[in-house]
């Protein structure tokens, strides 16, 4: 079977605003067995602490994505002439109900990965990666975790509640859904309750990189330590925008200050080619508190690394 590449919709055939509100102006696809990739929104903030507005993101990244362009110059990376790419439309979250829509997220994406779809995921807060890497774990078993964000989101509860954007990669860990000795989180930073806020997480074998360790140099040697350390098995990259700092994405929940920078963001990201990649997320984009829509465009900019490092993409 003759295999079909989609094309973003270029800015020459098409004016940067006008066509397709899809993520890069692709192809608006049903969930089907021709596809390598999905684009999907998961327009849900009912798990934040603090600023709402997330479930907004999908729709405004997608937006702020139309500038992008199918080749990267930078990396040599050419995913739409290499893999079958397309945005296969947002889950029907319940808005009125946190634990009805965490199983409809991981109904939604048990279907996608049953079509051997790998998803790109456009959030939506964080409790979204729990109900994924239950779908994920159910199709490939535990996962290595390659993490960016500035909390660890491993708290035991919030308010009483098992299920929030800061409790997932706990409960990921107490459901099996890891392979712990191939966890990375990286850019964690902040206040916290106790002097130990990291101490769970490097309990379970997780490689804690916190932010302080990054400052003021690249992250290209960190990522050579993190290849290593996730390699031999299906790894799931889930970035987390307030692992930037504020000055670079202000529109965000749970802003920390003294963050990555938005080089050291693509140099994590871009430092991931060669894993087993097998699904990944940009979350906690708040478009309410993105005044200038700044966030937005890193959002999408990542978004289209991540498709850039996918197993499969020829580099030119």
């Amino acid at each position: 079977m003759t295999k079909t590449f989609y094309q973003p919709l270029g800015g020459n055939d098409m004016p940067r605003f006008g066509g397709p509100g899809t993520f890069m102006r692709l192809p608006a696809k049903d969930i089907d067995q021709h596809l390598d990739v999905g684009i999907i929104g998961v327009p849900l903030d009912i798990g934040t602490s603090n600023r709402p507005g997330a479930r907004l993101a999908p729709r405004e990244i997608r937006d702020e994505s139309r500038m992008l362009r199918p080749f990267n110059v930078s990396t040599g990376a050419d995913p739409f002439n290499s893999l079958t790419i397309a945005d296969i439309g947002d889950v029907p979250i319940n808005t009125f109900d946190l634990k009805k829509s965490i199983g409809i997220i991981e109904g939604f994406y048990k279907e996608v990965l049953a079509e051997d779809i790998v998803p790109i995921t456009i959030g939506g807060d964080h409790t979204i990666v729990l109900p994924i890497l239950r779908a994920i774990a159910a199709k490939h078993g535990p996962v290595g975790v390659v993490h960016v964000d500035a909390h660890a989101d491993v708290n035991e509860h919030m308010f009483g509640e098992a299920i929030a954007h800061g409790t997932p990669f706990r409960r990921a860990v107490e459901e099996g859904l890891l392979d712990c000795q191939r966890v990375v989180q990286i850019g964690l930073r902040g206040t916290g309750y106790s002097v130990d806020e990291y101490d769970w997480g490097k309990q379970q074998g997780f490689r804690v990189v916190q932010a302080e360790e990054c400052w003021h140099k690249s992250l290209t040697p960190l990522m050579a330590e993190v290849r290593e350390k996730v390699a031999g098995g299906p790894v799931y990259l889930s970035f987390d925008i307030d692992g930037l700092d504020p000055a670079y994405a202000p529109g965000t929940g749970t802003a920390e200050i003294g963050g990555l920078t938005v080089p050291q963001g693509m140099e994590i990201v871009r430092g991931c080619k060669g894993l087993d990649i097998i699904g990944g997320d940009l979350v906690e984009v708040s478009p309410p508190f993105d005044q200038t829509r700044a966030t937005s465009v890193t959002a999408a900019g990542l978004l289209y690394e991540m498709l850039c490092v996918l197993p499969g993409v020829n580099y030119l």
